[in-house]
């Protein structure tokens, strides 16, 4: 007991701003693609998608705040518990919801692009610290703490050696929701060691079929929080080396070093296949911001150098961008 509180207690010190872009990152990626938009609509759908705003009741700047707090929301979501193997109290962030950022929701928030298709059927998986090709201090002290824990599976399902305390139903709600049609059970999310989190392109398609449905700036907003795919250690899929503190750089050089840069953010328009006008599957798109950010990103896990992080930022931020204008040109059409 006493060398997991110490754990947890370094996990608290180091980490409690870890597992995505930071809250006005997200925010700042998506309203400067609404702008990149507005000044660039011969590129791009802005008309159909100024069009669909104003029928909605809102100004493009609206439009533009709403989108970017629904980027936001998902790392805030209460919607995944994990319960101890002894005690079988489930909770849904270390210290026992002590944390209100680092919550455990923010496992869905990975495509592993270093161990390829996963036992859900998957092209790429999401966060499993058993297949994870790199592991920094954070993901093991993770796996310490919670080593042999569970996944909430509502009452009657897996239980602690004390009693079940289910509160949520995580394995019936959350992971079917980004299931997709893929294979799971219960039994898959038995030992946290072992867990194959469903990846965030599964997350960004759910709610993006609720958009299809009844468009929301708000659901359509859940879907840009996958621009974690453009945060390498995503795709690298690791909790620590350097995560958090890259995280904080972004934030705190955004502007000054120009990362959102509109002639970057046009490049980057080309490395990506646009969405058909018709298009129902985003996630083909969606790894290739992943593929990219595997490929272009990793200095930022082993290098805190300003230089390094500038290099890698003046390609993540831009495509981060590009991702979401291409997303938002197919919405136009549904709008």
């Amino acid at each position: 007991m006493k060398a997991k509180l110490s754990a947890i207690a370094l996990m608290f010190c180091v980490s409690a701003s870890a597992h995505a872009w930071n809250t006005e990152t997200h925010r700042r990626i998506v309203i400067d693609a609404v702008q990149f938009m507005k000044a660039n609509p011969g590129i791009t759908n802005y008309a159909k998608l100024q069009a669909g705003v104003t029928r909605a009741g809102y100004t493009i700047e609206q439009f533009a705040q709403a989108l970017g707090q629904g980027a936001v929301d998902p790392d805030y979501f209460a919607d995944t518990y994990i319960c101890g193997s002894t005690t079988g109290f489930c909770e849904s962030s270390p210290l026992w919801g002590a944390l209100t950022i680092a919550r455990y929701t923010s496992y869905w928030h990975f495509q592993n692009h270093g161990a390829g298709r996963d036992v859900h059927g998957n092209p790429f998986g999401g966060y499993d610290y058993s297949k994870n090709p790199v592991r920094g201090d954070i993901d093991n002290l993770a796996v310490t703490w919670l080593l042999n824990d569970y996944l909430d599976d509502g009452p009657g399902g897996m239980s602690g050696w004390f009693g079940d305390g289910t509160k949520y139903n995580t394995y019936g709600k959350t992971e079917a929701n980004y299931r997709l049609g893929g294979y799971s059970t219960p039994a898959m999310y038995g030992d946290f060691q072992t867990m194959p989190f469903q990846p965030i392109d599964n997350l960004a398609q759910h709610f993006w079929q609720q958009f299809l449905a009844q468009p929301s700036a708000q659901t359509l907003g859940f879907v840009m929080h996958s621009t974690d795919l453009l945060q390498p250690h995503h795709t690298w899929s690791t909790s620590g080396m350097n995560h958090s503190g890259w995280e904080q750089w972004v934030d705190s050089y955004y502007y000054t070093e120009k990362l959102n840069d509109p002639a970057l953010v046009k490049a980057a328009l080309a490395d990506f296949t646009p969405l058909s006008p018709t298009q129902v599957d985003i996630r083909p798109l969606l790894t290739q911001g992943g593929t990219y950010s595997y490929k272009y990103g990793s200095a930022v896990l082993y290098s805190t150098d300003h230089g390094d992080r500038v290099n890698v930022a003046r390609k993540m931020v831009p495509h981060s961008i590009a991702m979401v204008v291409h997303i938002l040109n197919r919405a136009a059409e549904r709008l």
